[in-house]
């Protein structure tokens, strides 16, 4: 199931899992947003909203808040002794996106425990070249 949201006047297609960049939004790490404005949701029958989908909501989960690479807008009127630099670094939110849900259903206020990693067996490490003790003698 996908969905097409709309937040800081941008539209972006969604599925589960996807991380995204996206302009600011209000939120601390780990805490969920929800974004209401969801123009259509796909699937095995696709929903299309006339602006919006009546009771979709898509929830995420504020990953990073962070600012983009700076950007220098600079300006020079030639033989005018005349010239402004100005520079900027765009403010972004990292989300990853929890859930698409239909029929008015409220988004959990807490994100799902995401799995574990597993850590490699120590004879695939050993096969790899590293040493499976301290080797410092």
């Amino acid at each position: 199931m996908f969905a097409v949201i709309k937040t800081g006047g941008k539209q972006y297609r969604v599925v589960a899992e996807d991380m995204l960049k996206i302009d600011k939004v209000a939120g601390e790490r780990g805490q969920v947003v929800e974004f209401p404005e969801v123009l259509v949701v796909g699937g095995d029958n696709p929903l299309i909203g006339s602006p919006t989908v009546a009771g979709a909501l898509v929830a995420a989960e504020v990953v990073e808040q962070g600012r983009g690479p700076k950007v220098i807008a600079f300006k020079k009127r030639r033989r005018k002794n005349s010239r402004r630099k100005r520079g900027h670094r765009q403010e972004f939110t990292l989300v990853r996106i929890t859930e698409i849900l239909t029929d008015g259903k409220q988004a959990a206020k807490e994100p799902p425990p995401r799995p574990a990693r597993k850590p490699k067996p120590a004879a695939e490490t050993e096969a790899a070249g590293e040493p499976a003790g301290d080797a410092e003698e």
